[in-house]
């Protein structure tokens, strides 16, 4: 499924979200626009049962309910993940089937002057700045804290047999969320986020990002040219579950 937007003259953006090979679509997004503010939501789901699916929905729906209906400030995103774990929390008590459902968060919120995002597990957000990658965000699971501490690649995170291990997501019993929030970035130049499921980023390297950002004349045909990379390099697997949102400002 293709889900193409537009945004107005500062923002453009484009998204996807497919069920690859898989039975069913785990993976959720949305985006939101009230006034001069932005918020764009992506949440890959787990747990047995299928309700990886509504772990990932309850997800995005909180969010984006609190940008609705919140003053869209600096603390937006701070309330928006917890809020999103309560609404997880509250699934998992209120169905035993649902139980150890969990999932994964992005979110990324731009305002008139500044963007700024947070995320928790393994789903990314990538920040280019003038078609060249400036950073991207950490993801929380196993591969990622051996690349920390040394004992493997960066580039050895897409293969390794511990790449689905996750270590922080919303849904687990904790008595503090340990999300994560980047720095506020002040709107300048060419801006390009992507933020995407394991599913879309283990298929693409960053450098193939980078190349498609560059020919790409907007975020859909940018999403566009990505997305075929992913699907020649997931021909003849079982690929996952694959979502991206690809947001230009100007």
């Amino acid at each position: 499924m293709n889900l193409i937007g537009w945004g107005d003259d500062m923002i453009r953006f484009s998204m996807l979200s497919d069920k690859g090979m898989r039975s069913n679509n785990e993976d959720s997004i949305g985006m939101y626009q009230k006034e001069e503010s932005y918020c764009f939501i992506l949440a890959d789901g787990l747990g047995g049962h299928g309700k990886g699916e509504v772990a990932s929905q309850l997800a995005v729906q909180a969010v984006t309910e609190d940008f609705v209906s919140e003053n869209s400030d600096m603390d937006f995103l701070d309330r928006s993940f917890l809020d999103a774990q309560e609404a997880v929390m509250d699934g998992q008590n209120n169905d035993r089937r649902a139980s150890d459902m969990k999932t994964t968060l992005v979110v990324l919120h731009i305002g008139e002057t500044f963007c700024r995002w947070g995320h928790i597990g393994d789903s990314r957000l990538y920040y280019f700045l003038n078609s060249r990658l400036v950073k991207r965000t950490l993801d929380h699971s196993v591969p990622q804290m051996l690349v920390q501490i040394g004992e493997i690649k960066e580039k050895q995170i897409r293969k390794h047999p511990d790449r689905n291990r996750l270590l922080r997501v919303l849904g687990a019993e904790t008595d503090e969320l340990n999300y994560q929030l980047s720095e506020v970035v002040e709107k300048e130049g060419r801006q390009a986020f992507l933020i995407c499921s394991d599913g879309f980023w283990e298929l693409i390297e960053e450098r193939k990002m980078e190349k498609t950002l560059k020919a790409s004349t907007g975020p859909e045909e940018w999403l566009s040219l990505m997305k075929n990379i992913v699907l020649k390099n997931g021909r003849n697997t079982d690929m996952d579950n694959y979502s991206a949102i690809a947001v230009w400002t100007y």
